[in-house]
């Protein structure tokens, strides 16, 4: 089964962001893509991992299908110039790079912000999808599990989830600090205004309303992440209202004026948080009693000390992952002896119950109990040294020739036949 499994992958590594918005997949996108795999292949262990930096097709298959997932998801998603997309896809057909990199994706190395936070719960999502459609075999389950326990080790053992290590995550952590609940105004939607409403989405019980120059953006944002919206012709009422003013608007001078906050007089306690380059926020409104500012510069600093603390970590992260790869290697290797020794167990427990039976008749009920208890003492001592022989001939890589010695002593092949 370890040898089986596959994955492709497209990511912010090799993909724009236009392309990755084609082909990113919500809930029911992904289920859907997975009941389609599962009818026109032979797959099992499948998990659909998509989020706004990735699209990831994981499965298990004993034909290396990665052109033609590649090619239904495409489709999928109503592309029809199939070979201008394929070159943006990395595929994995060894079972020990796919899980490797599934690992590294989770424990969020791979991520556009190391260490990302969301990227754990994203994956949680995808493995409770697979769960939801019985898509999930006991190596997949194994295999989530594994990677859940490692990821808790990294965060207990580095600083690899320490800090806000971008600055659209160091402006949401910045505004939660600020006050309980706050009411926040995004003002421009650009990529950085766009990440701070999607970390505002997972990680924050603000109450959230977007301004955008182009209402159907904001409109469109959104709806997506249950936010409400406003016009930009409203915005000084908007400010009125806010207790937290997030700016990334993209102009030569500053928008958000001391003039416009003196206009807004007797208004609340207000913080801004300027994100814009150059400044679309000027200094001068901290004249204005109540009014505080955030300046770019300071958020990046704080998300650069935490960035390179993330970065020093990488190296015991890939430690803890390649422990866990190796404990899981090994359990997956034994998957393949586990068929043969139950059959060995089967073989040897029918021989024990057919000399019981032929020579016990005549023994008491406490006699018949000590027999069972010594014979079914002794085949369990009899097991033992060929099970460690198989489980270290996994290890050695040498389990099928093991295997098809202990199938020609003991007629294993037959006794699956006749029992």
């Amino acid at each position: 089964m370890y040898n089986q499994f596959k994955s492709i992958s497209l990511s912010h590594r090799n993909a724009p962001l236009a392309i990755r918005e084609q082909l990113a997949l919500n809930e029911a996108g992904a289920k859907s893509m997975m009941l389609r795999l599962k009818d026109f292949f032979d797959v099992s262990d499948v998990l659909v991992v998509s989020t706004c930096n990735r699209t990831e097709i994981y499965y298990s298959s004993s034909t290396d299908l990665n052109e033609d997932i590649i090619k239904m998801l495409l489709i999928e998603k109503g592309i029809s110039d199939i070979e201008s997309f394929t070159s943006y896809f990395e595929r994995f057909s060894e079972g020990e790079n796919a899980v490797q990199h599934l690992f590294q994706v989770a424990t969020g190395l791979h991520s556009q912000v190391v260490g990302d936070m969301q990227i754990p719960n994203q994956i949680k999502h995808a493995y409770q999808w697979s769960a939801d459609l019985n898509m999930a075999g006991p190596f997949l389950h194994r295999l989530l599990h594994t990677i859940f326990f490692a990821n808790k080790k990294v965060a207990q053992e580095t600083f690899f989830r320490d800090g806000a290590a971008s600055v659209s995550y160091a402006s949401v952590e910045l505004l939660e600090s600020l006050m309980p609940n706050p009411k926040v105004l995004i003002v421009g939607l650009g990529e950085i205004g766009t990440d701070v409403c999607r970390n505002l989405e997972q990680s924050s019980t603000a109450d959230v309303t977007i301004i955008n120059r182009t209402r159907s953006k904001s409109d469109k944002l959104a709806a997506e992440l249950g936010f409400k919206v406003a016009d930009f012709a409203d915005i000084e009422a908007e400010i009125a209202h806010a207790d937290v003013i997030v700016s990334s608007i993209t102009r030569d001078e500053p928008f958000f004026t001391k003039e416009m906050m003196v206009r807004l007089r007797g208004m609340s306690f207000k913080y801004f948080i300027d994100l814009s380059v150059p400044r679309s926020v000027s200094p001068e409104v901290e004249e204005i009693p109540g009014v505080m500012l955030y300046t770019i510069d300071s958020i990046r600093s704080k998300a650069d000390e935490a960035l390179q603390r993330r970065l020093e970590a990488v190296p015991h992260v890939q430690g803890i992952i390649d422990e866990a790869v190796t404990e899981f290697n090994d359990w997956s290797k034994e998957m393949i002896v586990s068929p043969t020794i139950q059959k060995l167990k089967g073989a040897l427990e029918q021989i024990r119950k057919e000399e019981l039976t032929r020579f016990t008749k005549s023994l008491s009920d406490s006699e018949l109990e000590k027999v069972e208890r010594i014979t079914t003492s002794m085949m369990q001592k009899i097991l033992k040294l060929p099970v460690l022989q198989l489980k270290a001939a996994c290890k050695r890589g040498e389990a099928e020739t093991l295997i098809d010695v202990l199938n020609d002593l003991f007629n294993l092949e037959a006794d699956k036949t006749t029992h």
